[in-house]
């Protein structure tokens, strides 16, 4: 089974490193579209390997060495607090479960689950909550530490140095906390409510980091329990069934996680602040709207099965350039998707994975791209499974 600490099989090679995190792809199965056409006259001698694009992924919100201008939310209503230390702590014992809360502010949730005796660690970004987070570790029972840091910055895909303060290597390191393989239970509990503004991005981000076991995900299955607005909860849970929201992130999110809903949570629960730790006051209409809307707390746990001897933190970013092209043209038949992405036969395929030839794209459920992908991957009708095509990198989400 695939994890952190797993060894790399041996039909896959590791050539470079682009980036922190990105790796890029040197494959016995992958060929370029032209390389694929001149086959007969080169053979296979001159492909090279393709980096893919991050598909929505931007660069970073605002990069590691800038300052917060945001606003951020907090935790403001002691009742809600209450629900999420049932929610974050359940029945097992405290002692033993770790929790992470982003941005905790005033520490209102912070205070909670240390009077139940859980085990945090706070990352704040804004230093005018340091010092009262400290002094709760302090006064109250519970095991506390705290670290100024933005959680959501840490390890930016497109920085070639991040600083110390910035890689969860490093920070988790100073913590003490430890990698457990992929298969045990999970590890580390993270809460937080997603910066409106960057809240896709954010996505995306721990999207890319989960499928290549990179960043917090080195560290296991790590749990997520986030709030986030309601636009981006229903495109998360989006199936066919809701076409006009099913999307790229639909898939990829479904086909990493067990996600489940929790409880929308009105908007007086929470408070606003600026860097400077004081109650938004702005008149801006926009914000004031923001501010005013419902969040919805969604628990995201990678599923165990996720990485197979098909799909592994190494060929990831092929299955994501596969979805995505598919949803380039989602009314298109999916064997036409298949001709242009792959060398092997598509009814074959289709026929394994029990689907038709004329079966669009907007038809099909997250765990059929991942079947999808998987037959091809084992397929032994020819070297070469797949065509990248630069063009594609283009292509819309």
């Amino acid at each position: 089974m695939w994890g952190p600490a797993i060894g790399l099989p041996p039909r896959l090679a590791l050539s470079v490193l682009a980036g922190p995190g990105r790796p890029c792809i040197l494959r016995l199965e992958a060929v370029t579209r032209k390389d694929w056409q001149a086959r007969d006259r080169c053979g296979y001698s001159d492909f090279y390997p393709q980096r893919l694009s991050d598909l929505d992924f931007e660069e970073s919100p605002s990069g590691a060495s800038r300052g917060r201008s945001e606003s951020t939310r907090h935790i403001a209503s002691k009742k809600l607090a209450k629900n999420l230390v049932r929610d974050l702590l359940g029945h097992q014992k405290t002692s033993r479960q770790l929790i992470i809360e982003c941005n905790p502010g005033p520490g209102i949730l912070t205070e909670a689950l240390l009077k139940a005796g859980g085990r945090v660690v706070a990352f704040e970004s804004e230093k005018t909550f340091i010092p009262h987070l400290e002094s709760l570790r302090r006064n109250v029972t519970g095991e506390l530490q705290v670290v100024h840091c933005d959680f959501f910055k840490m390890d930016p895909r497109h920085q070639e140095i991040v600083r110390p303060e910035y890689s969860s290597h490093t920070v988790f390191q100073n913590l003490g906390i430890k990698a457990v393989p992929w298969s045990a239970g999970v590890p580390i509990k993270i809460f937080g409510i997603l910066p409106k503004k960057y809240e896709r991005r954010i996505l995306w981000k721990i999207l890319f980091d989960l499928y290549s076991c990179e960043s917090i995900y080195r560290y296991g299955r790590i749990e997520l329990n986030m709030f986030i607005s309601e636009k981006e909860f229903q495109r998360l849970i989006a199936t066919p069934k809701r076409p006009d929201l099913y999307h790229v992130l639909s898939v990829l999110w479904q086909v990493a996680c067990d996600i489940k809903f929790l409880y929308m949570e009105p908007w007086p629960s929470f408070s606003m602040y600026y860097e400077n730790g004081h109650v938004e006051k702005s008149k801006n209409g926009e914000s004031l709207k923001s501010m005013k809307e419902n969040l919805y707390l969604v628990q995201m746990i990678p599923r165990k099965t996720l990485f197979t001897e098909n799909l592994s933190p190494l060929n990831y970013d092929i299955f994501f350039h596969m979805v995505k092209h598919c949803f380039g043209k989602r009314s298109a038949p999916i064997i036409h998707h298949l001709r242009s992405l792959s060398t092997v036969e598509p009814v074959n395929i289709l026929r394994q994975i029990r689907k038709k030839p004329g079966e669009t794209v907007i038809r099909m459920y997250p765990h059929d791209f991942k079947r999808l992908f998987e037959a091809i991957e084992r397929s032994e009708e020819s070297v070469f499974k797949w065509v990248y095509d630069d063009s594609l990198e283009d292509v819309a989400v």
